[in-house]
């Protein structure tokens, strides 16, 4: 196989359950017409975002996502990446891949590698200790590869999930109870830093995994993920590395950094109008493509050139998503041609 053009979606399915199964607190989940609703608009969705990989968000059931690929008339197209006996009892990350373009079996990685530590004492005697108890993702990371050419090393992918930006309920906390007076009116300020730590240890963890892959190599990877906090966060510049994307064509690029579709898009457009989520009136991007060296046009090392990145968010426009079957956040979809750097440069 040698495909000269390759594209990938991330797809948040806004927990994509089977109709009367529980989702979370919500002991009945999706009524029948709300779930008919739902594999509709989630249908309709593929087949407009149809890419050759997809990373999908908040997966409750299997067979929901099989019942999606079916009516949009691409089930035989695809290989749906989810594990075995997913069934309603949690949400993960899956995927789905173009036949004839997974190359061995997925992985949904829970622990933190082994060179995960939070822990410090401070650059200066004024600077209090610290230290973080976190060694698991809450939404297990999907890995897998793809082989979209027999002539270049398979692209590894990754599909994520970080912590919401929604303070964490500290209501059951045994310290919370035993002290409620205390407590009661910082329960925002206090529930946003846990998830806002959480959220960075999950960056963190995957920003290592990243780097093993990619330092000293010219291994191709591609993040597609709802990181949950914007182009300028922290979270992104732990994850992605602060890449500088302003060089000379093919003079640039960076081993193990990663780059943001969104800020490779904003250089093709004359306005940035990207945005993949609405909270309170506030348009933010959440959701990521992030690739490597192997992506970036002014890349020494470029493998595929960028070639454009679409944003499907006009549902965001109404709040009522149960009503009409549509999710919380945007999708996104880039594309990429195999354009190698001249040093790099073949027949295909």
């Amino acid at each position: 196989m040698k495909l000269r053009e390759l594209s990938f979606t991330s797809f948040n399915l806004y927990n994509l359950n089977e109709a009367g199964l529980p989702i979370y607190s919500d002991t009945n989940g999706w009524s029948v017409e709300e779930y008919t609703k739902k594999i509709d608009w989630t249908s309709f969705v593929l087949k407009v975002m149809e890419a050759d990989v997809f990373g999908f968000q908040e997966l409750w059931h299997k067979t929901s996502l099989e019942k999606a690929f079916t009516k949009a008339g691409l089930d035989k197209d695809f290989d749906l990446l989810v594990p075995e006996g997913h069934a309603g009892q949690k949400i993960v990350c899956a995927g789905a891949v173009r036949k004839g373009l997974l190359v061995g079996e997925p992985e949904w990685i829970t622990d933190f590698p082994d060179t995960f530590k939070l822990q410090s004492h401070g650059d200066d005697a004024q600077t209090a200790e610290i230290s973080v108890q976190i060694d698991k993702f809450s939404r297990p990371v999907l890995h897998f590869q793809i082989e979209p050419r027999d002539d270049r090393e398979p692209i590894h992918v990754f599909v994520c999930h970080f912590k919401s930006k929604g303070p964490t309920k500290i209501f059951r906390e045994g310290w919370y109870r035993d002290d409620k007076e205390k407590y009661k009116n910082h329960t925002e300020a206090i529930g946003a830093a846990l998830s806002t730590i959480r959220r960075t240890a999950e960056a963190t963890a995957l920003r290592l995994i990243l780097t093993d892959i990619t330092k000293k190599t010219d291994t191709p990877v591609i993040v597609l993920g709802d990181i949950n906090d914007g182009v300028h966060s922290n979270t992104l510049n732990i994850l992605g590395g602060q890449p500088r994307y302003l060089t000379g064509l093919s003079s640039g690029g960076a081993d193990t950094d990663l780059y943001t579709a969104q800020v490779l898009q904003t250089y093709r457009s004359e306005r940035d109008v990207y945005y993949t989520h609405v909270f309170q009136g506030t348009r933010e991007s959440l959701d990521q493509i992030l690739v490597s060296q192997e992506f970036y046009d002014n890349s020494r090392r470029r493998i595929w050139s960028f070639d454009g990145l679409i944003v499907n968010n006009d549902h965001l426009n109404t709040d009522d998503h149960k009503a009409n079957g549509t999710n919380d956040h945007g999708i996104i979809r880039a594309a990429f041609k195999y354009k190698p750097a001249k040093d790099k440069s073949e027949t295909a």
